[in-house]
Parts: C-alpha cells; sequence; structure tokens
C-alpha cells in the first residue's frame, strides 16, 4: 500500500511504526473471510481492510468523524485476521494505534464517555468484588441481560497447605476482576501446580495487567500499570526467588506479552519490559513439560468436551495447538467444532460496550458448540467463560477446574 503520511506523523515513533505496517497491506481480502465483524455486518468498513484504510486516511491528514470511531470501536481486536494475513500486516498494533490518534481528534458522546469512566473505575476498584456479591444475591430478579453479566457462584475449594514449602515457585497475577467473578479458577490453578511441586506467590504491588485502561481510551493510564507491574516482578524473577509469571487468563497473558511493544518508546522501561517477556507463561505453556505427572495423579478422565479457545490464547499467542494437545494429552474427549476460529464476542468490555454484535456472535458460537453434545464447555480465559455461560445451559468451565476435579474430586 502506497502512503503519503501528514507532516505531523511523518517523523514521529508512532508514525514510522503505523507506516511499515500500512505498507505492508495489499488489499487482498483474505481477512474479510476471518472477520467476525465483517461476518455479520457485510460492511466493510467494519472489516480490517476497511479499517486500515480508515486509518490511513488519518494518517494521511484526513479529519476523522464519530463514524470513523464508530467503526474502529466495532474492532474486537480478535487479530484473526493477522492469522489469516499473507502478508504478516499486524493489524493488532495499527488498530491500537488507529483508535488513540481517533480518540485524540473525536469528542464521545457524554454517555459513552461516561460508560468507559464507570467501567474503567468499577473493574478496578477494590469495591468490585463487594458489588458483584451483592449482584449474585439481587441475580433472580434481574433483567436477562443483566443477569446473563454475572456468573453464578461455585465453590473456590481450599488453597494447599504451605505453598512456600516447594522449591519451585511461580507468580500469579492480582487480576482485577477474575478473584470476584470466579476465585475458583484461581484456587484450582494454585492446586494443580501444588500437586506437581509448584508453588504459588502473588507480588506486592503488581495489579491489573492494564487491557482494561487500554481498550477504554487510557491507554497512558494502562502504561502506568504495565511499568508497575514490571517493577514488581522483574527483581523477583531475576533474582530467581520465582521462575515464571503464570497467567490463567488469556487475556492478561496476551495483554502481558505485548508489554515490551507498549513500552517499547519508554527511555526506561523498554529494555526492562523486553527481560520480562521470556518470564511470562500461560498456564498450559507451564504445565505441558508435566503433562505426564499431571495424568497420573488424576483420579478420572475428564469426558467429553467442547473447548473453546480465545482469541487472545490462538490469535495474540499462538497457543491453541499447545493448549489443545496438552488437554489431550491429560484426556480430555474434546469434541471438534465449526467456526472455533471465530470470536465468541467476549473481548474484554466490548460485550457492554457492543452488547447487539457480542450476543450475536455469542450465539452463533454456541450453535456450533452445541452440535457436539458436549457435556462441558471448556475455556482459558474468564471473560470466554462468563459470557458463554449467560447464553447456554451447559456448563462453561476454565479447563484447570476440570483438570483440579479429575486430580481431587
Amino acid at each position: 500500500m502506497q502512503t503519503q503520511l501528514a507532516d505531523w506523523a511523518r517523523d514521529t515513533d508512532v508514525g514510522r511504526e503505523a507506516d511499515e505496517i500500512l505498507r505492508r497491506c495489499v488489499h487482498c481480502g483474505f481477512c474479510l473471510a476471518t472477520c467476525p465483524t465483517y461476518q455479520i455486518l457485510g460492511d466493510e468498513l467494519d472489516s480490517p481492510r476497511g479499517r486500515i484504510y480508515q486509518i490511513k486516511q488519518v494518517l494521511e491528514g484526513a479529519q476523522p468523524t464519530y463514524v470513523t470511531q464508530q467503526h474502529l470501536d466495532r474492532c474486537l481486536t480478535c487479530r484473526n485476521c493477522e492469522t489469516t494475513c499473507p502478508s504478516g500486516v499486524e493489524y493488532g498494533k495499527l488498530v491500537d494505534i488507529g483508535r488513540q490518534l481517533v480518540s485524540d481528534r473525536v469528542e464521545r458522546p457524554w454517555n459513552q464517555r461516561l460508560l468507559r469512566v464507570v467501567l474503567r473505575r468499577l473493574l478496578m476498584s477494590p469495591a468490585f468484588g463487594t458489588l458483584y456479591r451483592i449482584g449474585r444475591w439481587v441475580r433472580p430478579v434481574l433483567p436477562a441481560m443483566l443477569k446473563a453479566k454475572i456468573a453464578a457462584a461455585r465453590p473456590a475449594g481450599p488453597l494447599p497447605d504451605q505453598p512456600g514449602r516447594h522449591a519451585r515457585q511461580v507468580l500469579m497475577l492480582a487480576n482485577c476482576v477474575q478473584p470476584a467473578m470466579l476465585p475458583s479458577i484461581d484456587f484450582a490453578t494454585q492446586r494443580v501446580l501444588d500437586a506437581v511441586g509448584v508453588g504459588t506467590r502473588f507480588a506486592a504491588r503488581s495489579g491489573c495487567c492494564g487491557a482494561i485502561n487500554f481498550h477504554l481510551d487510557a491507554q497512558e493510564a494502562a502504561r502506568d500499570q504495565m511499568r508497575a507491574n514490571v517493577d514488581a516482578w522483574l527483581p523477583l524473577l531475576e533474582s530467581g526467588q520465582v521462575e515464571a509469571v503464570v497467567v490463567n487468563a488469556s487475556g492478561c497473558g496476551g495483554m502481558i506479552k505485548d508489554y515490551a511493544h507498549h513500552l517499547q518508546y519508554d527511555p526506561v522501561y523498554a529494555e526492562r519490559a523486553a527481560r520480562l517477556m521470556p518470564y511470562v507463561k500461560d498456564i498450559a505453556e507451564f504445565l505441558a513439560p508435566l503433562a505426564a505427572d499431571v495424568r497420573a495423579k488424576m483420579r478420572r478422565a475428564p469426558g467429553r468436551c467442547a473447548f473453546h479457545p480465545p482469541c487472545t490464547l490462538q490469535h495474540w499467542q499462538g497457543l491453541r495447538p499447545l493448549t489443545e494437545r496438552l488437554l489431550t494429552e491429560l484426556g480430555f474427549d474434546l469434541q471438534a467444532f465449526g467456526e472455533s476460529h471465530l470470536c465468541c464476542g467476549s473481548a474484554g468490555t466490548y460485550s457492554i460496550t457492543q452488547p447487539a454484535l457480542s450476543v450475536s456472535l455469542r450465539d452463533r458460537k454456541l450453535q456450533a458448540i452445541q452440535t457436539t453434545l458436549p457435556d462441558t464447555i471448556v475455556s482459558s480465559n474468564v471473560g470466554c467463560i462468563c459470557h458463554l455461560q449467560g447464553g447456554t445451559q451447559t456448563p462453561v468451565r476454565h479447563w484447570i477446574e476440570t483438570v483440579d476435579e479429575a486430580l481431587h474430586g
């Protein structure tokens, strides 16, 4: 693609990065076949190719409008198009740049600004857990749309005794929402790791991975969270006190593995973030070498399951093959279903900011899954799990919870 960037963009770090990405695009259109929003809306402006062209126009000096912002907002950032693209266009990086440029130039309507501020502050507030528990108490009388957003409580079970006794130690995230929504995921992860001789710790002064702020028009606030996590984790890792940061929410894992990119222009943190990257492991990555040990301790096979691979696992991190291989080795009877590459519509806060598109994608995904008649749907991201559960009676769980149950009953 030929580009003629405006003077204000041409000699900036962001402009050069965007220009390099834009020039790789050859307009082939392969991305249209794998873009969830294009599949539903049929509007090329709501496809990767169309959004790339709109971002190019802004970088070349065109004034964006609220309509431009809407088309960029409708993108799920699933990166399915990157998996498909034969030219290696890094669309996810480009749409991040485009959203920030448009956000700087187009003021949102007051109701959208309010919603985004409320979401940012609520989801990262210490009060979120309390409010979520209240939501569970009143869930039976809530409207169907709100009821679908609140996951039913399930027992978390006990924590391992003295996890510090193990020679091998790893860090886990102090996630924003997962401990409040589904604490059973973190507890199950700690029990499974304990069963194979790995202790778990939480670093002081660490917190949200930054994804919520980043995707709600607060990219610099997100970078501050990234810097805080780098400061909290890197000394423990490089001193040998812990060997890895183990992430059991693929959305968080995808964001953390992009820290080196998001902080690349920071003179202090660029190199530090790059040093962190080799230590960050999805729970499937970490357990894969230990699969035989886990399998030997399991009391029963997990049974007939459909595995929904989150976009942040399969398109961001490229870990779908490894995860499915691990689940097979652990005895999961995985049922293949159509369109497993497409997004379920969760995409962080997308299910709140774009509810109609989100529900359409969820129902399409569940329709494909239900053809296999699974006993359980398993996934590896809390957002996907809660979103899918809102549309089906079939239990939806993190696969680590199923492994934990097979280990401990």
